[in-house]
């Protein structure tokens, strides 16, 4: 339970860092981060794993690649369910946070985690 909780706070702290890179990301608060760190892990959950299965196609033609198009999905739909308070303004934005949510979670979080 306290490695998912470290584990939550640490995604938040990602989500924040890549609203300060990115001016098409906004979050209103650490709070709001924390929120929505919750909301899309439960999206991440339910959601991408059919994603996952109806897009597998496409996934083997691009070697993988599209799993990132599918990252920035859950991300975008966790932003539609939070409301004015997490916005992302474009695809590519999603995109682009995907990326570095998924390169924050190999090189950082997934370590941290195992300790």
């Amino acid at each position: 339970m306290l490695r998912w909780l470290i584990g939550l706070v640490l995604n938040a702290l990602v989500l924040m860092g890549i609203a300060y890179l990115f001016s098409g990301f906004e979050i209103a608060g650490f709070g709001t981060a924390i929120l929505a760190s919750l909301l899309l892990s439960i999206v991440n959950m339910i959601v991408r794993p059919i994603l996952v299965i109806f897009t597998f196609p496409i996934t083997i033609l691009t070697l993988g690649l599209f799993l990132f198009v599918i990252s920035a999905v859950t991300l975008m739909l966790t932003a539609w369910m939070m409301g004015d308070a997490f916005v992302i303004d474009g695809f590519f934005t999603a995109v682009l946070a995907a990326i570095l949510i998924a390169l924050a979670q190999t090189f950082v979080i997934k370590p941290l985690k195992k300790k």
